[in-house]
C-alpha cells in the first residue's frame, strides 16, 4: 500500500499518526508512517525544544511533524493572569463543587502545575518558532489554517502545512490560504471535530480541493484505511488508536477507562477547550450537561478554567472521571500493543483488503 503521499512526506506507508507523546511519535516514524507531535501541552518553548531535539535523534532521520493549536479568533491576550480574570467566579465555584461531589482530591504540592497555556495564540506562535528550527516535515494546525506569515515561514523552510477541516467549504478556504494538505476530519474523531461523518465528508473534500486529502475520524483498522483510499483520500490521519499502545505512557485509570469503553461511550462537547471536541463520556462530562451547569466559555478561557481540574481528575486514579479526548474508535481499543505491531497490522490488513477488492473487478 503506497500512495503519492508517501513520496511527498518521505514515508513508507500513507499513515500519519498524531499523538501528544513523543515516544509514540518516534515509534510511528520509525515504523514507516509520519508521527506528528501535539505541542499544545508545552507551556515552555524550551521544553518543546528539548523534546524535538530528542525526536531528531530517536526518529533515526525519519520524518516527523508538529501539530499546533492556533484559533482564528482569540481574546485579547495579556498575561495568563489577565485571561484568568476574565473567567467568572461562578464558573470556578461550579468546578470546585463538582470536584468535591465526584470525590476528587486536591493535588499535592509536587503534582500541582500551571494550567496548559498552549491554547493561547501567542504560545502557539512560540511553538511554531521552535519547531521550524528542527528538521520537521510538516506543521499541522488543529483549528484551520495558521496565519499567512506562519504558512510563509514554513514554506520558506521547505516544511509542508496541513490543516484540519470539517466541511468542504472550510477545506477550500484552507487551500486558498496556502495549506498543502487538508485533513478531512469526520464527526467520529476524537478531539476537535465537526458535525459531518467521515463517509460523507471525505469525498466532499476530495472533490472540493486539488491538494492531497487525509481521512480522519473513526479509523482504526486496515479495512478502514482501504475505505478511506476508496473515497479518494491519499492517506489517513489517526490519533485515538495510539492511546492504546505500549509507548503511550498513561496512568492505570486512563488505561482502564479506554480499554473498557465502547464506541458509544464518547460525547461531543465544548467543555474541554471551548470548541466542540469528542471526549470520553463519564461523570465529569455528565456534570457539565446537568441542570444548573454554567455555560461553556470560549477558547482559551474554558481550558484555563478546567486545566487544573483535569490534572486533579487524572491524578485521582478514578477511571470514571478521567478527562480524555478520544474518538468513537475507542470501542476497538481492547488491548495494549506496541506501535510497530499496530502499524504493521494496519498495513497488512489494508493490503489484504485492497487485494480482495481487486479480485472483485
Amino acid at each position: 500500500m503506497r500512495t503519492d503521499l508517501c513520496d511527498l512526506l518521505g514515508i513508507d506507508h500513507p499513515i500519519v499518526g498524531f499523538s501528544p507523546s513523543e515516544h509514540v511519535v518516534a515509534a510511528i516514524s520509525r515504523a514507516g508512517g509520519l508521527g506528528v507531535l501535539g505541542a499544545v501541552r508545552f507551556n515552555d518553548a524550551a521544553e518543546l525544544d528539548t523534546v524535538l531535539t530528542w525526536l531528531d535523534r530517536e526518529t533515526g532521520g525519519r520524518p516527523y511533524g508538529v501539530d499546533v493549536v492556533m484559533p482564528s479568533t482569540v481574546p485579547t491576550e495579556g498575561l495568563p493572569e489577565d485571561l484568568n480574570a476574565m473567567v467568572p467566579s461562578g464558573h470556578h465555584e461550579f468546578v470546585e463543587r463538582t470536584l468535591l461531589r465526584l470525590g476528587v482530591p486536591p493535588l499535592s504540592a509536587a503534582q500541582d502545575r500551571p494550567g496548559v497555556l498552549g491554547w493561547l495564540h501567542s504560545v502557539a506562535r512560540a511553538h511554531v518558532e521552535v519547531a521550524l528550527n528542527h528538521p520537521i516535515r510538516l506543521i499541522a494546525n488543529a483549528l484551520g489554517p495558521p496565519p499567512p506569515d506562519v504558512i510563509s515561514q514554513a514554506h520558506d523552510r521547505g516544511v509542508l502545512v496541513a490543516a484540519l477541516a470539517g466541511r468542504a467549504d472550510h477545506a477550500r478556504s484552507h487551500v486558498r490560504s496556502g495549506v498543502d494538505i487538508v485533513v478531512a476530519q469526520g464527526y467520529e474523531a476524537g478531539g476537535h471535530t465537526g458535525e459531518i461523518a467521515g463517509m460523507v465528508l471525505v469525498p466532499e473534500v476530495v472533490d472540493a480541493v486539488h491538494v492531497p486529502v487525509l481521512a480522519a475520524g473513526g479509523i482504526g483498522s486496515g479495512r478502514q484505511i482501504a475505505a478511506a483510499l476508496a473515497l479518494g483520500a491519499r492517506g489517513v490521519w489517526m490519533g485515538s488508536l495510539w492511546l492504546g499502545t505500549t509507548e503511550y505512557q498513561s496512568g492505570h485509570a486512563l488505561r482502564e477507562a479506554l480499554l473498557r469503553a465502547t464506541s458509544s461511550d464518547t460525547v461531543r462537547s465544548r467543555i474541554y477547550s471551548g470548541k466542540p471536541a469528542r471526549l470520553l463520556r463519564n461523570r465529569w462530562t455528565d456534570a457539565w450537561s446537568a441542570q444548573g451547569a454554567p455555560a461553556v466559555l470560549p477558547m482559551p478561557l474554558q481550558n484555563l478554567l478546567v486545566s487544573a481540574a483535569h490534572d486533579r481528575l487524572m491524578a485521582s486514579g478514578d477511571p470514571t472521571v478521567v478527562p480524555m479526548p478520544v474518538g468513537q474508535i475507542v470501542g476497538r481499543m481492547n488491548e495494549v500493543r506496541p506501535v510497530a505491531a499496530v502499524l504493521s497490522d494496519l498495513v497488512t490488513e489494508a493490503d489484504e483488503t485492497l487485494g480482495r477488492l481487486h479480485k472483485l473487478l
